[in-house]
Formats: C-alpha cells, sequence, structure tokens
C-alpha cells in the first residue's frame, strides 16, 4: 500500500500544491484564494497535473501562466476566454506581453483616493479590511471604489462591513458548489471537456444568483408583509 504514495512523491517533486502556489502568488495578487484558483482552472487560464490521489499539483510553467492571467485580468480587466486566447497564443511563454490597448488603462486608487472617491470615512474603510470584505491593496482598482461606495449607503442604515462578511464567504462557497457539479469533467483533460467546463460555469454561476435572488424577495416580502 506503500507505493502508491511513494510513486506521487517522486511524480510531484518539484511540483507545487494550491496552498504553496498561494503562498507565492497573492503577496502579488491578494484577491487569491484556493477557490478563485479552482475557478481559473475551470476557466481554462491553468491546467495543473493531478497525483494518483487527485490532488493537483502546479509546475513552473503554470505558475507563470497564472502570473500572466492574473496580471491581464488585473491591469486590463479582459474576460477569462479573452486571456485564455492569450495565454493559448503565447503557446505559454511566459514573456509574453500585454496587448496592446486604444483605451487608457484602467485607474487605480490608492488610499486616499480611494476614501475621496468612494466618499467613504477611514474607519469604515479599516472595519471592511478587517473582516475581510475588501483585501488591503497598495493600489485599488475601480470595482473596489463601487464595492466601498455601496458599503456607505449600507452603512447609513446601519448595515455595516462585519454583517456583509457571509456574502462573501457565500460566494466561496458558490464556486465550490460549482467545480463539486462539475467535478466530472475537470478530471478529464481534453479539449472538449474543458471548453464544455468553461461554458457550464458561467451558466451555472447565473442561475445560483438568480436562485439567491428569489429567496432574498420571498423572505423580504414575508418580512414585510
Amino acid at each position: 500500500m506503500a507505493a502508491t504514495p511513494a510513486r506521487e512523491r517522486s511524480a510531484s517533486a518539484g511540483l507545487l500544491s494550491i496552498g504553496q502556489v498561494l503562498a507565492r502568488l497573492t503577496p502579488e495578487f491578494p484577491d487569491l484564494t484556493s477557490s478563485k484558483l479552482r475557478f481559473l482552472e475551470v476557466q481554462g487560464i491553468v491546467s495543473p497535473s493531478r497525483t494518483e490521489s487527485g490532488y493537483r499539483k502546479f509546475s513552473a510553467a503554470d505558475i507563470e501562466r497564472l502570473r500572466l492571467g492574473l496580471t491581464l485580468q488585473r491591469d486590463h480587466y479582459l474576460p477569462l476566454s479573452v486571456i485564455r486566447e492569450q495565454l493559448d497564443d503565447g503557446a505559454g511563454d511566459a514573456s509574453l506581453a500585454p496587448p496592446p490597448s486604444i483605451t487608457p488603462a484602467p485607474r487605480r486608487y490608492r488610499r486616499a483616493e480611494l476614501l475621496a472617491a468612494a466618499g467613504a470615512g477611514p474607519q469604515l474603510l479599516n472595519d471592511a479590511i478587517s473582516t475581510g470584505v475588501i483585501t488591503a491593496q497598495e493600489n485599488y482598482p475601480e470595482a473596489t471604489v463601487t464595492l466601498l461606495r455601496g458599503l456607505v449607503a449600507l452603512d447609513r442604515h446601519g448595515i455595516e462591513p462585519r454583517h456583509l462578511r457571509s456574502l462573501r464567504q457565500g460566494a466561496e462557497r458558490e464556486v465550490a458548489l460549482i467545480e463539486s457539479a462539475m467535478s466530472s469533467l475537470l478530471r478529464r483533460t481534453d479539449a472538449a471537456s474543458r471548453a464544455k467546463a468553461s461554458e457550464l460555469a458561467p451558466e451555472l454561476a447565473s442561475k445560483i444568483d438568480e436562485v439567491r435572488t428569489l429567496f432574498v424577495k420571498d423572505a423580504l416580502s414575508r418580512a414585510l408583509s
């Protein structure tokens, strides 16, 4: 029975686990989580190998592909389907440069600029960061401005960032649920299965969002009746 673990250790030499990948990349990409990493696999951004026990193992080429894909997503707001095409066209070349753009680069906001743009006080941002609703960064994207504006509006009605922590945790659970539903596809390595998974994941996410919205409307209707 000891032969299988021994073979796996040999086959995994020089490869990284999900935890090791996160340790290497999160300093550069603070929003990266294990769930997002698995979702990027579903979207075909990276295709790690697997041990006989089913554990993901990432090569140096996988890490560079992830780094470039995350950079394109963060700095150019490209859809994952476009990022996948860019990466595939580059044949995994880590030196692939981001595509030229005729539009200005997305604006990034330093802390003081973020607070001014969102009309938020420093304490609200601190609370959002400490509860995990917002990830602390040196420069924040436009999406964080929108999120912080929403927190400002909710805070006026007594809904604080700590009350919203479960929403972020719920999003992580939904990604895990989608991954579980597509487990049979994810175990396959052929291009057709990977393409099917890429199409199915957004569809499942949309349906989950519809069901969640209906649940909230139903609960709100009962609360106000």
